[in-house]
């Protein structure tokens, strides 16, 4: 009992950082058409390094911890409850991945600003990788 407790002190963080991995790098991919299209036809000079500088400092709140209490209640509660479906894993991300944005506007601008529905798919299907991973890893076995 003693050393299955202290395994899962050990599994959870890190299959919780290996599914963050996995979704940041599926939003990184998906969101790479974005970027592009935001950067496109843009000139060298002032105009590129504005956006560009946008874009970083949009990518920078998004990491914030504000942004990792979704994720971190999803596992809480899987945990705590002993789920081992994976349909609560996936939804739970991808659920918690799409609040993300939702959260990075509100905590601008301190209203409530639903983000397109693109970067809101983008969000949810980043979620999805991350709750399959998750699941695989440790969620099984909660």
């Amino acid at each position: 009992m003693f050393w299955s407790t202290v395994g899962r002190f050990i599994v959870v963080p890190v299959a919780l950082l290996i599914a963050a991995a996995v979704s940041g790098f599926v939003l990184l991919t998906l969101g790479l058409e974005r970027i592009t299209g935001a950067l496109q036809g843009q000139r060298s000079g002032d105009d590129f390094l504005i956006v560009a500088y946008n874009l970083w400092g949009q990518g920078l709140l998004l990491a914030t911890g504000l942004t990792l209490i979704p994720a971190l209640f999803v596992v809480i509660v899987g945990e705590i409850a002993r789920i081992r479906t994976l349909i609560y894993y996936v939804v739970g991300g991808g659920l918690a991945l799409a609040a993300m944005p939702v959260l990075a506007r509100m905590s601008e601008s301190g209203n409530v600003v639903i983000p397109e529905t693109t970067v809101l798919q983008f969000f949810a299907t980043a979620g999805f990788a991350g709750g399959f991973v998750y699941w695989l890893i440790a969620g099984r076995n909660a």
